[in-house]
């Protein structure tokens, strides 16, 4: 059983993530009080608190921060670098044995983007990405997720904290992906490309924070077996023995 400290446990990722690892000791992190949920109040930029927080934890999983892509660069650099930063340093201070960081899409998107003002949006017959293909943030938003995905990179390397950064999709439910369909072609289209299903999020969460890691860090795309998709999931099948079982494809039949 891992003792898990969950960042962003109250946001839409962190609500599924927390349901999904009830197998372990897991100690909810929100930003602020919320009636249905007993956790710790604290906000990332607050490095001394985190350090507080994460001692006895052998598990950090970060899903705090700023998801809007639409967000401007003071907003993203705060609290999605400078707090990831901080998460490392507590994590480091703490010997956690691994940190699970919440990455995105969006640093793959540029280049399949379908309207450029719109980061949210897919054109027809988009390549397919890899992990380690070059990096196309989309938005500052996406700017900040490779800025800390670098910085995982770094604690792995220098300090041997085992990180897995998950690239995560488009976390909706079936009813939500439907309704997204009355959108534009090219929004409708990247719905369903990167989709991400809570069953297979609850999935991809839970083998990222247990699955021993042939290598150090790892960075995987996290979504659905959609027959839309782009980005590939061999690495996260073959790196994390992830075993997607929705497809966006199914739910609009």
């Amino acid at each position: 059983m891992a003792r898990i400290a969950l960042t962003g446990a109250a946001g839409s990722v962190g609500s599924v993530a927390h349901s999904g690892l009830q197998d372990h000791d897991v100690l909810p992190i929100t930003h602020r009080e919320h009636n249905n949920l007993d956790s710790i109040v604290l906000d990332v930029g607050d490095r001394a608190a985190l350090m507080a927080a994460f001692k006895d934890r052998n598990v950090v999983v970060h899903l705090a921060g700023n998801p809007s892509p639409e967000a401007n660069w003071k907003s993203v650099l705060s609290t999605n670098v400078d707090g990831t930063y901080n998460v490392y340093e507590a994590a480091l201070a703490n010997d956690v044995d691994r940190v699970v960081f919440a990455s995105t899409n969006h640093i793959h998107q540029m280049e399949n983007i379908g309207k450029r003002d719109r980061p949210e949006t897919l054109r027809e017959n988009a390549t397919t990405v890899r992990p380690d293909a070059p990096h196309r943030p989309d938005s500052y938003y996406a700017v900040s997720k490779v800025a800390g995905e670098a910085l995982g990179n770094y604690y792995a390397l220098r300090h041997g904290i085992e990180v897995v950064n998950l690239r995560i999709g488009w976390l909706l439910t079936e009813s939500e992906l439907q309704m997204h369909q009355a959108d534009d072609p090219e929004a409708a289209r990247y719905a369903r490309a990167m989709w991400l299903s809570p069953d297979d999020c609850k999935d991809g969460i839970q083998k990222a924070v247990k699955t021993p890691l042939n290598r150090n860090p790892v960075s995987v795309n996290l979504l659905s077996a959609n027959q839309e998709r782009y980005l590939s999931l061999t690495e996260t099948q073959r790196q994390l023995g992830y075993a997607p079982v929705d497809d966006s494809a199914t739910v609009m039949e």
